[in-house]
C-alpha cells in the first residue's frame, strides 16, 4: 500500500454496555486533534452508534454488516473509505465473540477483525476488581488464539494506583500491553431510550464535551502505542459493489425523509443511488409542509412514536404524501416509515395520532421488543425491491406492531445455529408503495433497486 501508513483497529468489549461507543468517540476526537484523517465504522446493523460517530467526528460513519453483505462487497466498501483515511476506528458489536447464534466466527467483532486483518483493542471494565481482571482478559485471549488482541484499555478506572494494579496483573498473566485507562466522566454519558441511544440528531453533541474527553484520553491512554500496534499493512481483498442501472436512475429525484423522527439510513445505500444518477432531495415530515418535486420517496426508520403529535399536526405533509401515493409515485418505507404510512399510531403513553393513511392499518407501541435481530425475508409477491421468490437479508428492531387488512408480502424467518427459531409474515406492497419493518443494505444485491427506478421513471 503506497503512501503514508494506514492504521485500523477494532474497539471490542467484554459485553454490551461496557463503554465502547463513548471510548470510540473520544479516540476519534483525539486522533482528529492530532491532524489524522479518521474513518469511523460500526460493526453490525446499528444506526444509533454510527450516527453519534458521524456527529462527533464530522466524518460519515459506515456500517460493516457481515450478515447482509457478501465478504467481497463488504471489504470493497471498507477499502473505498480507507483511500482517504489515515486511521479506521471500528466500534464492535456486543461482546467480542457475540455474533449470530453461538458461532463466534459469524457476524461478531472477532470475525470482522479477522476478515479485515485488523487488531482488536479489548475494552474491559476495571471497576471493583483487581487481579481477577487478568482471568477475564485471559479468557478472551485464549478463546480464539488466532485472533490478534493487540492491547487492552481499562474503563471506569479513576486512580493511577488502581490502574497500575490492574495493568500489572494483565501484563504478568496475559502478556498483553495495557494502553491506558478511562475514568468515569458523567459529563460525557450518552442519553438513551427504548431502542438504545437517543439519536445524535435529537441531542446535538456539545463540542466541549468531546474536546474534554479527547484531552482526557490523550493524558491516560498511550495513543502513540495504539497507532504503532494498529498499522494496516494491506487492505483486505474486495470488490467495488455494483450500482443500479444508471440508464434507469439518471434524472430521477428521490425525496428522502430526514429529521428528528426519521434518520435511520445506511450512507452506502444513499451513495449507491447517487452514483447511479439519482438526485437526493431531503425533506422533513415534521417541519416541511409538502414533499419536494420528486419521482420516488423514501421514509426511513426512526422514532415517529416520540413525535406522533407533531407529525399528526402537520396535516399538509400527510396530505402531500397521500397524494404522491395516489399519483403512483413509488414509495419505500422502513420500520418507522411503515408506522407513518398507516392510518394511525398509538404511542407508548396510549395516545393515538392520525398518520398518512396510505396503508390501511394501525401501529401500536408495546412495552418490549416485538422483533429483534437478523432475518431472511422471501417475497410472496412482486414488491418494490424483490420479485416473488427472491430473498432479502435484513434486520428488525422494533417495539411496535402494525395490523391491518392488507396481505403480507414477505415470509420472514429468524435462524439460530442452522435452526429456524421464529417465522412470521410482514411487509406490505400496496399499489406502488412498499413498507416493512425490515432494514436492508442495498449492496447485498444492487439490482433490487431497478424495479423501484423503473416505476419512478413513469413520473419524469
Amino acid at each position: 500500500m503506497a503512501g503514508a501508513a494506514k492504521h485500523a483497529f477494532v474497539i471490542a468489549g467484554t459485553s454490551s454496555g461496557c463503554g465502547k461507543t463513548t471510548v470510540t468517540l473520544g479516540l476519534l476526537r483525539a486522533l482528529i486533534a492530532r491532524g489524522l484523517r479518521v474513518q469511523p465504522f460500526k460493526i453490525g446493523p446499528d444506526y444509533l452508534d454510527s450516527g453519534w460517530h458521524s456527529a462527533v467526528s464530522g466524518v460519515t460513519s459506515r456500517n460493516l454488516d457481515a450478515f447482509m453483505l457478501p465478504t467481497a462487497t463488504l471489504n470493497g466498501l471498507f477499502n473505498r473509505q480507507m483511500q482517504q483515511a489515515d486511521v479506521a476506528v471500528i466500534e464492535g458489536v456486543m461482546g467480542l465473540y457475540d455474533g449470530y447464534g453461538t458461532d463466534p466466527n459469524y457476524c461478531s467483532s472477532a470475525a470482522m477483525a479477522k476478515q479485515l486483518g485488523c487488531p482488536v483493542i479489548l475494552l474491559v471494565d476495571g471497576k471493583a476488581v483487581s487481579t481477577s481482571i487478568a482471568a477475564t482478559v485471559m479468557g478472551f485471549q485464549q478463546f480464539d488464539p488466532s485472533l490478534n488482541i493487540a492491547g487492552v484499555i481499562l474503563n471506569r478506572v479513576n486512580s493511577d494506583s488502581h490502574y497500575q494494579l490492574l495493568a500489572e496483573a494483565i501484563t504478568r498473566f496475559c502478556g498483553l500491553p495495557v494502553l491506558g485507562r478511562v475514568p468515569v466522566m458523567a459529563d460525557v454519558e450518552l442519553p438513551s431510550r427504548h431502542l438504545g441511544l437517543v439519536p445524535a440528531q435529537e441531542n446535538a453533541p456539545q463540542d466541549v464535551r468531546w474536546q474534554q474527553l479527547a484531552k482526557q484520553l490523550e493524558e491516560t491512554i498511550n495513543i502513540d502505542r495504539l497507532l504503532a500496534l494498529s498499522r494496516l499493512n494491506t487492505l483486505p481483498e474486495g470488490d467495488a459493489p455494483a450500482i443500479p442501472n444508471s440508464a434507469l436512475a439518471d434524472g430521477l429525484t428521490l425525496a428522502l425523509a430526514e429529521d428528528e423522527a426519521f434518520n435511520f439510513y445506511y450512507p452506502d445505500n444513499l451513495e449507491m443511488l447517487e452514483q447511479a444518477g439519482v438526485k437526493i432531495q431531503r425533506f422533513s415530515p415534521l417541519h416541511d409542509r409538502t414533499l419536494p418535486d420528486c419521482q420516488m420517496v423514501w421514509l426511513g426508520g426512526g422514532y415517529p412514536e416520540v413525535h406522533g403529535a407533531k407529525l399528526a399536526a402537520n396535516t399538509r405533509m400527510l396530505e402531500s404524501i397521500q397524494h404522491a401515493h395516489q399519483q403512483r409515485i413509488p414509495i419505500y418505507a422502513e420500520c418507522g416509515g411503515l408506522m407513518y404510512l398507516g392510518e394511525s399510531l398509538t404511542d407508548g403513553d396510549g395516545e393515538t395520532h392520525a398518520m398518512c393513511g396510505v396503508l390501511p392499518g394501525h401501529s401500536q407501541m408495546g412495552k418490549r421488543l416485538t422483533r429483534f435481530g437478523y432475518c431472511e425475508a422471501t417475497a410472496k409477491q412482486d414488491t418494490l425491491l424483490a420479485k416473488k421468490g427472491e430473498t432479502l437479508r435484513g434486520h428488525e428492531f422494533h417495539y411496535s406492531d402494525f395490523n391491518g387488512p392488507l396481505p403480507a408480502a414477505l415470509d420472514c424467518c429468524k435462524w439460530r445455529d442452522g435452526v429456524a427459531i421464529s417465522r412470521w409474515q410482514g411487509g406490505f406492497q400496496h399499489e406502488t408503495t412498499f413498507a416493512s419493518y425490515l432494514h436492508v443494505h442495498f449492496a447485498q444485491r444492487p439490482e433490487m433497486l431497478n424495479h423501484w427506478l423503473t416505476l419512478a421513471r413513469n413520473h419524469l
